[in-house]
């Protein structure tokens, strides 16, 4: 298994660089297989939507487009996959941030009943409370 890093997720979906995104869709189409995936981690996920939202501008229904595939590729393996669909369905839904979601579930899988925070529009979500 190798690791895939942000840069490389982001070069091989956006395709604006042609030399790296060529060597992107090399690295992923030629060494990510079924048989022995690449391994996204949840700061590369984050980073992602981040990069797609800001740097890209991308709309929330693209970028949730895209973290879908990658959570339902064979390709990869996706860390903490349940938890990550969880905080997908939730971001799609409500008002809080993709890496906020995240959070609060990666947190409740953790125990924790709640996620105080004082940002207003995640402490709508599930699993956040504002702070009192």
């Amino acid at each position: 298994m190798i690791g895939v890093d942000t840069n490389v997720l982001a070069r091989y979906i956006v395709q604006d660089d042609p030399e790296q995104a060529d060597a992107a869709v090399r690295l992923i189409e030629g060494r990510c297989t079924a048989q022995s995936p690449g391994y996204v981690s949840t700061p590369v996920l984050m980073e992602l939507v981040w990069v797609l939202s800001t740097a890209y501008r991308y709309e929330k229904s693209v970028v949730a487009s895209v973290i879908r595939q990658i959570l339902r590729t064979t390709e990869f393996v996706v860390e903490e996959r349940e938890t990550t669909w969880s905080a997908m369905r939730e971001f799609e839904a409500g008002t809080a941030d993709f890496a906020d979601c995240l959070i609060a579930y990666r947190n409740h899988a953790r125990g924790c009943t709640q996620t105080y925070t004082f940002d207003r529009r995640a402490a709508r979500g599930r699993h956040f409370a504002l702070v009192p």
